[in-house]
């Protein structure tokens, strides 16, 4: 049976991973989840990710981050979804937390958070809100 939204799979994942302080997890790999890794490691969100290849289907690992004993992602939450896409313009983008969190937006010139978004002028489809 096939996902019917794989990204908030991987968000689920990961919240579930540090509710209970594993240190890594492993979801099946895509282009957007490797971008949204990557986002995530840039706002120092997680440690790191790898792509492993096993028996012809990749896996995307990711290494949680911890501070004094507490997950460093204290929310994140799934905005738009696949019955009811959210789409933002380049002003209207929202800020998380008044600027402390940020907003995961997949946009014509690949995926970035709402301050990069907002820098470059462009706008798109907010996926979640990390904080």
């Amino acid at each position: 049976m096939s996902m019917s939204d794989p990204i908030a799979d991987l968000l689920t994942r990961i919240r579930n991973a540090q509710m209970v302080a594993k240190t890594t997890v492993s979801v099946p790999s895509s282009k957007v989840k490797i971008a949204i890794a990557q986002v995530l490691k840039d706002e120092g969100y997680i440690d790191g990710f790898t792509v492993k290849t096993e028996a012809g289907k990749a896996e995307l690992e990711i290494t949680l981050k911890y501070y004094a004993g507490r997950p460093v992602i204290e929310r994140i939450e799934r905005v738009s979804r696949p019955g009811l896409r959210v789409y933002r313009g380049s002003g209207a983008i929202p800020q998380v937390q008044n600027g402390l969190g940020v907003a995961i937006i997949t946009t014509p010139a690949g995926v970035m958070t709402d301050r990069k978004a907002r820098a470059s002028g462009v706008g798109g489809e907010v996926l979640c809100y990390v904080a």
